[in-house]
């Protein structure tokens, strides 16, 4: 299954600030974090992409996103109901099609030649069902990440089958449920903020957002607990990092991993090695 359609998910009432912050990409240029995320989508041989948007913010992110503004369907989360919901809010756009799930907050750097969302669809085409990205992460991050139980597949040093998935974790109920062999002591594999969905993720959220009471919060994570439980769902770790640009200094650590990576690297360096110098201790 190979989708050929995105869906970026930049609803949050507090955070939609976030894909339209300017950064500089690998190769030196000025771009807002939405056009890096679209870059690396259209690169990978997506057709299209939808962003699901915080009411009234259109024009900007349609500048946001550069050159791909004409290859965009832009769809407003009318109500702040969750993750869950505002994936749901997209259901019109993906229709019967599988789709690739990105969150806005998000930027990526990869340690190989094909970017991270290539890597996901290479995999995804040669299986029909979801696929989510995960990442090895220390205990101390399970707050803020979507993590899986899983085996490792037979010959693969890199795909999993999941069993379970739990939102945000606590250390104790990880190393009870969640210990997965291979990594290193109090780490988890917990989701890269990307995935390779099928049709049935929609249509479970049309379940869940029919019975949804007046006022509450619907996340993705039960959704696709449900789908693991049901039906067979793999999960692959990528070679490469992540980067959320919502935490404290996490656009600051996006933009240098990405001056670093491209061909300016030794004047970056110079630039770091002069500030440290420079400041007060």
């Amino acid at each position: 299954m190979t989708p050929d359609k995105a869906v970026v998910t930049a609803a949050s009432p507090t955070e939609h600030h976030l894909p339209l912050q300017t950064l500089v990409d690998s190769e030196g240029q000025a771009k807002a974090a939405l056009e890096i995320i679209l870059d690396d989508l259209f690169a990978a041989g997506l057709e299209s992409a939808a962003v699901v948007i915080f009411p009234g913010t259109r024009d900007a992110y349609l500048r946001a996103a550069g050159p791909h503004a004409g290859r965009l369907t832009l769809i407003e989360q009318n109500e702040a109901r969750g993750y869950g919901h505002a994936v749901w809010c997209a259901r019109e756009y993906t229709g019967t099609d599988p789709f690739v799930l990105l969150v806005g907050d998000h930027l990526y750097l990869s340690h190989e030649s094909a970017s991270c969302v290539a890597q996901l669809l290479a995999v995804a085409s040669t299986y029909d069902g979801c696929l989510s990205a995960v990442q090895a992460t220390h205990e101390s991050q399970l707050h803020l990440y979507g993590t899986i139980g899983a085996t490792r597949i037979p010959g693969s040093a890199s795909i999993l089958e999941v069993h379970t998935i739990v939102e945000k974790p606590t250390p104790t109920l990880a190393e009870q449920e969640l210990i997965i062999p291979g990594l290193r002591a109090g780490n988890y594999l917990c989701f890269f903020g990307m995935h390779s969905l099928t049709p049935a993720v929609m249509e479970h959220l049309d379940q869940e957002v029919a019975a949804l009471p007046e006022g509450e919060m619907l996340g993705l994570t039960p959704t696709l607990a449900h789908l693991a439980k049901s039906e067979k769902y793999l999960a692959s770790e990528l070679d490469g990092q992540r980067f959320n640009i919502g935490e404290r200094y996490g656009l600051l650590r996006a933009a240098l991993s990405l001056a670093l990576a491209g061909p300016h690297r030794d004047e970056v360096l110079t630039d770091i090695i002069e500030i440290t110098a420079q400041s007060r201790p």
